[in-house]
């Protein structure tokens, strides 16, 4: 499924009107036919329940009235408060406010001070609540007025559902300006967006639910659209067959470059996240102060000693070594308990920079390239960098803050500039291509934010890079990875540690062949 930035959400609209003639009434009444049957299924029913709609005044205000109509007719008692001005609402929107008011649903215009009074009694004595103010074209500051209807609607605590997305969400970014509606529910149409799912904005969707009202399947699959939801169609279609006749060889050899004094268990996770996720053969390079430690940790990965630096970290004299180790794999992971002494920053750039392979840097490795961003499109191959946000705001020079508010912009502009794939993860994680394509993760947990997890995903993408399309590991890894995590979640909630991710991703593999 793709993603829609609100400029193309409203192109699809504007074409579904004039391409197709389907008139913009009957996708307003497709929308708020909808919105009802979604919260009727929601709070169990609407018979004998008092519901309270608000509207705006543009065509999710309409969306309102046309749920409103829809809702008094499966039962409900309803009231509509009018969160704008009546002169102001588009021509649909007035249509279904007028029907509204001749099948005799009180609509209330917000004006004088008691009609503040009469929306707050309404909203203590309901049963739920329609958020129909504001749609996917808001931006900047709200008005007073809507700030003080969402303080008043969050305040009571009743069931929201909102009409396309919570009002005071930005679309494109989920960032939240001032203040928003708490859903609990979200109905979007035609295709989700990234304020559904990017914090705060994602925070106040509650369950999201997509609906195409009507628009045709061709609008909604433009390939000008360059997001997509990453699910279990796309990943099953990126992983190869594995034959009868494989061996370990064939399945993938991954040396794997990490650790130091006190992070040896981010080492340890990478390397046997190569294996678990199918790879045939895992080399774990170490310092050689802690190779005996490791050998005894990991059974199945194969370690190899290395120069080390006074603090147990890997020196930059080793990379020779490294590279005429690296001739022997398929690809190198670098990074998961690197540290960042000096010696073992330059290790990192003096080897990527040399090495003739396929790279995936997570952690301190790409802590190493911080002002030296340029080098990436000199390396061998497309690398893939994994960082989590703090990590990507300071590569790019920036602050999370800032980087939160343009993420797919500021993420897609480096991607396309460096020429390198970031794998950038937050509580919805996205992998960002050179050629501008952008995937969202349909998987994952907030119990995942645990010490290791990042780990774990790099051994995954790093081990699934022989066995998926050329170039599609990080889809691959990231959906198996989240899969593997809301599993250990529905066996040990929120206290999942990330050996529980790891021992979860066979399984999650098993359920896409």
């Amino acid at each position: 499924m793709k993603i829609a930035l609100s400029e193309e959400m409203r192109n699809i609209d504007k074409n579904a009107v004039e391409e197709y003639g389907i008139p913009e009434i009957l996708l307003m009444e497709n929308a708020g036919r909808e919105v009802a049957a979604s919260f009727e299924e929601y709070l169990g029913g609407f018979s004998g329940k008092k519901i309270c709609v608000l509207a705006g005044n543009g065509n999710n205000g309409g969306d309102a009235f046309a749920a409103a109509r829809h809702i008094v007719n499966r039962g409900a008692n309803v009231s509509i408060f009018l969160v704008g001005n009546p002169a102001h609402l588009t021509k649909s929107a007035a249509l279904n406010r007028d029907i509204d008011i001749k099948m005799g649903i009180p609509v209330h215009v917000i004006e004088a001070e008691r009609d503040w009074d009469k929306l707050q009694v309404s909203l203590r004595f309901v049963d739920g609540v329609v958020d129909g103010i504001l749609g996917t074209g808001f931006r900047g500051d709200l008005q007073e007025k809507i700030t003080r209807v969402i303080r008043m609607v969050n305040s009571q605590r009743k069931p929201v559902i909102s009409i396309d997305i919570a009002t005071g969400i930005e679309a494109d970014t989920g960032c939240v300006p001032t203040e928003a509606i708490k859903a609990d529910l979200t109905v979007t149409f035609g295709l989700p967006k990234f304020g559904h799912m990017l914090s705060p904005g994602g925070t106040a969707t509650g369950k999201l639910l997509v609906d195409d009202i009507g628009i045709p399947k061709l609008l909604l699959e433009d390939e000008n659209i360059r997001q997509a939801y990453l699910d279990e169609e796309t990943v099953s279609s990126v992983l190869l067959p594995r034959p009868l006749d494989v061996h370990k060889g064939s399945c993938g050899r991954i040396l794997v470059v990490a650790g130091s004094r006190g992070m040896s268990g981010a080492a340890a996770l990478a390397a046997l996240s190569v294996l678990k996720s199918g790879a045939g053969v895992s080399v774990l390079a170490v310092p050689e102060t802690l190779q005996e430690m490791m050998e005894a940790k990991l059974t199945e990965v194969m370690t190899v000693p290395l120069p080390g630096t006074p603090e147990d970290a890997i020196d930059v004299a080793a990379t020779g070594t490294l590279l005429t180790l690296a001739e022997k794999f398929d690809a190198v992971l670098l990074g998961p308990g690197l540290g960042r002494s000096p010696e073992t920053q330059k290790m990192v750039q003096e080897f990527c920079s040399a090495v003739k392979k396929p790279l995936i840097l997570d952690a301190d490795a790409i802590h190493a390239f911080h002002g030296k961003t340029e080098i990436f499109k000199n390396f061998a191959f497309v690398p893939i960098l994994t960082p989590h946000l703090g990590e990507m705001a300071a590569l790019l020079d920036t602050t999370v803050e800032g980087l939160r508010t343009s993420l797919l912009d500021t993420a897609r502009k480096a991607s396309q500039k460096y020429h390198a794939v970031f794998v950038v993860k937050s509580e919805c994680t996205m992998i960002f291509y050179p050629d501008g394509q952008v995937f969202v993760t349909s998987k994952g947990n907030s119990g995942m934010a645990t010490a290791g997890s990042g780990d774990v995903l790099a051994g995954t993408i790093a081990g699934l890079l022989k066995q998926t399309a050329a170039g599609l590991a990080p889809l691959a890894g990231v959906y198996i990875h989240g899969l593997a995590g809301d599993m250990a979640a529905k066996e040990k909630g929120y206290g999942i540690i990330a050996s529980d991710i790891l021992e979860h991703i066979p399984q999650a593999m098993r359920t896409l062949y």
